[in-house]
């Protein structure tokens, strides 16, 4: 009967990554088609500065890295997985050092992302945040990288952790009428779900995920807390002096 539950849990992780693997790449599409992927079908303005398409060529690799390391798990091609892994490694390297330059020149220089009303300073934390919490949950699932469940549920928070950008340009005026609640709050609704329904699929509590999943959220709404806050601005300004 054990052998029979372990196999039929890790059956349900399989089918529940694949979904995953759908659905990120998809909500990434909807989001960024207008502006970026499917720009000459729309109306939309120039791109100001290159490294924006650097930094969009790295993630949309990090997007496909994702599918194929979610493809070799399922085909049990488990040393590709590993030798992809350490290749995954320098491409998140790339991901932080880029979008780091891109939010910075953003608020040194504008942007369209930026939202209508917003100072570019003040919203500064939102995408170096997004690089910092990326950077930790990465760095957590590289040290687990032997122990399956904990890296996987690190690199499955690393997904959420990058749908805000994606579901924040998504149409119907969701952003517009509902603010953080509906760009910040999916995705942290979708990590508690996964972390009760996990619970309660192995019948028991992984902390790893659960200490990774408060510590997204509270990232999401703590930047909340001190955008306006004279420490940040300062920080935020002194970023900004580097920018070219």
């Amino acid at each position: 009967m054990a052998i029979n539950d372990a196999a039929e849990r890790r059956a349900f992780e399989r089918r529940f990554f694949l979904a995953i693997a759908i659905l990120f790449p998809t909500a990434v599409l909807i989001g960024f088609a207008p502006t970026y992927y499917l720009k000459p079908l729309f109306n939309s303005p120039p791109i100001p500065r290159m490294i924006i398409h650097l930094h969009g060529l790295l993630m949309a690799i990090w997007v496909g890295l994702f599918i194929a390391q979610v493809y070799l798990i399922r085909s049990i091609r488990i040393k590709v997985h590993q030798r992809l892994g350490y290749l995954s490694i320098a491409l998140a390297a790339g991901i932080i050092i880029s979008g780091l330059v891109t939010a910075v020149a953003a608020a040194k220089y504008g942007s369209t992302s930026t939202p209508a009303g917003a100072d570019p300073i003040q919203f500064l934390v939102v995408p170096f945040f997004d690089m910092v919490v990326f950077a930790v949950l990465f760095a957590g699932a590289v040290y687990y990288r032997r122990n399956a469940p904990n890296h996987k549920r690190l690199m499955l928070l690393t997904v959420l952790n990058f749908l805000p950008p994606a579901i924040a340009r998504f149409p119907f005026g969701l952003t517009d009428a509902y603010g953080p609640l509906w760009f910040f709050g999916v995705p942290d609704a979708l990590a508690i779900i996964f972390v009760v329904v996990d619970t309660w699929r192995n019948g028991k509590l992984n902390k790893v995920f659960l200490a990774g999943t408060i510590f997204l959220i509270v990232s999401h709404w703590g930047r909340l807390a001190i955008w306006t806050t004279p420490a940040w601005i300062n920080f935020a300004t002194w970023l900004t002096s580097f920018a070219g």
